[in-house]
């Protein structure tokens, strides 16, 4: 089997719209819709949507390679690099500290070109604290590069990129065409397609290919639309992450890649719904506090903020009297008599009974 840079009609991307062109222009409105949404709220309102929306990006795209990182620790690096928080200490987790500081600089900086230095410096910062693969350069290892499932001795190869020694030249290609892209391709997430399977092909680095690969989708959305995307292509695509993998194995073996547009247009769409729930979800919050600010205790308001951290789709599992307990460090008597007290206000809405009880928020 040829991948699709062993074919002679590489880098002569084909697809076609026609099925999508719908799609294409429900972007466009939802891209003004959000936007103008997000203008209408508080400065500080503004800060935590837009602080939650890379919250959920930091962690989603480290799921979806395997890595889970601390909620807690992802949002204190956010918010001491944009200057909140800032004597708060730095977290352990050199992994949270370092893709956080990625999703930030792809915001702040989508408007300048990518350029290897770029690209080196993102590597940089998301391989913080590994020092077993080359960071900040090619890979320039001999033996191949290869995305492979299946025990030892069972693998399935999926794709294999092209020789590192081929990586200079590809890259230097394929930045080329990244700029150039930018006036010649006018429907953003057909450019954001395009630029995340084909640096996906060529997988230049030893490892955070995938990580960096979704960045740069986010600029070239950011660059077309002309400012920072406001939604989570990294949440939408883990959802399903077998589907992305499957979409992005089909891709690579053919130049023609209608699916794969297909398959990633659905997906940034899907990104932006979620993101119209959240911006929806962040007035409940605000309305919410305003209305129960003052007949909260110090425990039952940790415990309400830490549910809502977890946005629009609810805390898993709901809350219960021994996390409750975990979470405020607390007796359980307490904990019961702050349940309970809760319910009373309507605040919570409790479901099961006996030992499985569970309460929801009622917002």
């Amino acid at each position: 089997m040829k991948y699709n840079w062993q074919q002679k009609d590489w880098l002569n991307f084909q697809y076609l719209t026609t099925d999508i062109d719908d799609l294409l222009f429900d972007f466009v409105q939802r891209t003004g819709r959000i936007s103008g949404v997000l203008e209408g709220f508080s400065e500080t309102e503004q800060t935590e949507t837009i602080i939650n929306l890379m919250v959920s990006e930091a962690i989603k795209t480290s799921e979806i390679e395997g890595e889970y990182l601390s909620r807690n620790d992802v949002v204190s690096s956010i918010r001491r690099n944009i200057g909140l928080n800032v004597d708060s200490p730095r977290t352990k987790d050199k992994r949270a500290e370092g893709v956080a500081e990625l999703m930030l600089t792809v915001r702040n900086d989508y408007l300048k070109p990518l350029t290897s230095e770029v690209l080196f410096d993102w590597h940089g910062m998301l391989m913080k604290g590994n020092s077993q693969i080359q960071i900040g350069q090619w890979r320039s290892h001999e033996e191949p590069m290869q995305i492979v499932s299946g025990a030892i001795g069972k693998e399935v190869v999926h794709f294999e990129a092209p020789p590192s020694q081929k990586v200079p030249e590809e890259m230097d290609k394929f930045l080329h065409w990244f700029n150039a892209s930018q006036t010649e391709i006018k429907k953003p997430i057909l450019r954001a397609a395009v630029a995340h399977l084909y640096f996906e092909s060529i997988h230049p680095f030893e490892d955070g290919n995938g990580r960096i690969g979704r960045a740069i989708a986010e600029k070239a959305l950011s660059q077309s639309i002309k400012r920072p995307v406001l939604f989570s292509l990294s949440k939408s695509i883990e959802i399903n992450k077998a589907n992305y993998y499957d979409a992005l194995k089909t891709a690579q073996r053919s130049n023609e890649i209608t699916d794969w547009i297909s398959y990633f247009v659905q997906t940034v769409l899907d990104a932006q719904m979620d993101a119209e729930q959240e911006i929806e979800f962040t007035l409940k919050k605000t309305k919410f506090f305003d209305q129960y600010k003052d007949s909260l205790n110090e425990r039952q308001q940790k415990v309400i903020r830490r549910m809502l951290d977890e946005g629009h789709q609810g805390f898993e599992g709901g809350m219960n009297a021994r996390k409750y307990v975990s979470l405020v460090k607390t007796s359980k008597a307490t904990a019961t008599r702050d349940l309970q007290d809760l319910v009373g206000k309507g605040i919570f809405v409790p479901a099961g009974g006996g030992r499985s009880t569970r309460y929801d928020l009622n917002i």
